[in-house]
């Protein structure tokens, strides 16, 4: 929490010394409205934008009763209310929530990821969304978002109509260029910093570490290893943040760039936490899947699948 507050106080200075640049004080005030009316916008909105953008649609009460009765349970250990449940149609496994509280809460789950995991897996998947909801993670990255969407926006105003400062030209060429840069691997940052969280969450939620290290691994080596696609994550990239595994396909550095620590790293740690726990393993973890026999089977049962 500490990490996530100095990154996003960072994040806010970036926005600031944008403002200034472009008209001094009075420059910053304004620039200051523009992003307190998005974030007002997108603090009511952001859940219902993130679920249409991906083409999530409610879980059946009937054909995914045993996922739905799933998510309640997790919700009634972590205190929370019950987040609605929604389904992406994708053969890529993956997850993610959103929501600007508890209250008001989502978790949606792809096709793909019913398909492929075992009880086990998708519990500690759903207990690792419910740690984001209960930690309020996707309120953080919705600002975080939205920030860094208004210094994008101020610089390329500024760079084509010019200070009231006389700012020169090269400066101002600059300010387009490293201002939002800067953002995104501010924005980045906290978004790894908040999946590790999860992680943890998750497991201690659903006291199952090994199976969530085990889902981990077997989303990453489907949806990179096999490159199954995520079509509607694909023409909204910036939401990428948002899944339990980097849904646009491989990545081969946990450095600045990227909007998930290595899958390998997490699995180091969600292991350790087991050793801790007195977890020994897990039976579960050896990855079984075939594209053209398990994801392309028609729904049925209580899962959906």
């Amino acid at each position: 929490m500490t990490k996530t507050f100095l990154l996003m106080a960072a994040m806010t200075g970036i926005f600031m010394s944008v403002g200034a640049l472009m008209g001094g004080m009075s420059g910053a005030v304004m620039a200051l409205m523009i992003a307190a009316g998005l974030n007002v916008f997108t603090y009511w909105n952001a859940d219902k934008i993130v679920l249409r953008m991906q083409g999530a649609k409610p879980a059946d009460p009937i054909g995914h009763r045993q996922l739905m009765d799933m998510v309640e349970r997790l919700a009634l250990r972590a205190n929370v209310p019950t987040p609605k449940t929604y389904i992406m149609e994708t053969d890529q496994p993956n997850a993610f929530a959103t929501g600007r509280n508890p209250a008001n809460a989502a978790v949606a789950i792809t096709t793909g990821l019913m398909h492929v995991l075992d009880d086990d897996e998708i519990e500690a998947v759903m207990a690792h969304e419910m740690a984001h909801v209960v930690n309020r993670d996707t309120l953080i990255m919705t600002m975080t978002a939205t920030i860094a969407g208004a210094i994008s926006m101020m610089t390329n105003f500024f760079f084509l109509f010019g200070s009231s400062r006389g700012q020169n030209p090269l400066a101002g060429l600059a300010l387009v260029i490293l201002a939002p840069f800067a953002a995104m691997i501010v924005q980045m940052a906290i978004s790894r910093t908040r999946e590790y969280g999860a992680d943890r969450g998750g497991a201690e939620l659903s006291g199952k570490p090994l199976a969530l290290a085990s889902a981990l691994r077997k989303i990453e080596q489907i949806a990179h290893g096999h490159h199954v696609v995520n079509q509607k994550a694909e023409e909204s990239p910036a939401m990428a943040h948002m899944y339990i595994i980097n849904p646009l396909g491989a990545h081969k550095m946990d450095g600045l760039f990227a909007t998930h620590p290595k899958t390998a790293n997490r699995v180091a740690e969600l292991e350790r936490m087991a050793n801790e726990m007195g977890r020994g393993s897990y039976a579960g973890a050896q990855v079984s899947w075939t594209p053209t026999a398990k994801t392309k089977q028609s729904h049925r049962g209580p899962w959906g699948r």
